[in-house]
């Protein structure tokens, strides 16, 4: 808002400041307001809820042991297995619900092409839980 005289000889000029009043009275406004309805807010009503003893129902899924020694021969869950048949037990395995998990064990010597062509067998039957198992140092 300016301000000026009605004088028109005076070479005076006009000072603009802003009105801070309106501002002022809105936010007070908004404050009582919001002082007023934030109480309303945390209102909750008080029910006494039933009990019931029991557990959630935790089935864990069955586990696949894959082995293999260090010439390549594989043992599935300890029992020795043809290199043919690995396909079928894989996809047989992907087709349970739930799906086991499937834990390849290595030993030491065997060839790291050994490990990968077991691994994407698994992969290519739909298996999608697996895992290496090893042994911890002392």
């Amino acid at each position: 808002m300016a301000f000026g005289g009605f004088n028109q000889g005076s070479e005076r000029q006009p000072t603009s400041d802003i009105n801070m009043v309106p501002l002022i009275d809105v936010m007070l406004v908004l404050l009582i307001v919001f002082m007023i309805t934030a109480p309303l807010l945390t209102h909750s009503v008080k029910i006494d809820l039933p009990k019931a003893a029991s557990q959630p129902n935790e089935e864990k899924p069955e586990t696949i042991t894959l082995a293999m020694d260090g010439e390549g021969q594989l043992f599935w869950n300890n029992a020795p297995l043809a290199a043919e048949v690995l396909k079928e037990k894989l996809a047989g395995a992907a087709a349970q619900q739930p799906q086991p998990e499937l834990h390849l064990r290595a030993d030491q010597n065997t060839r790291y092409q050994k490990i990968a062509e077991v691994m994407s067998a698994a992969r290519e039957a739909g298996i999608e839980k697996m895992g290496f198992i090893t042994v911890p140092n002392e």
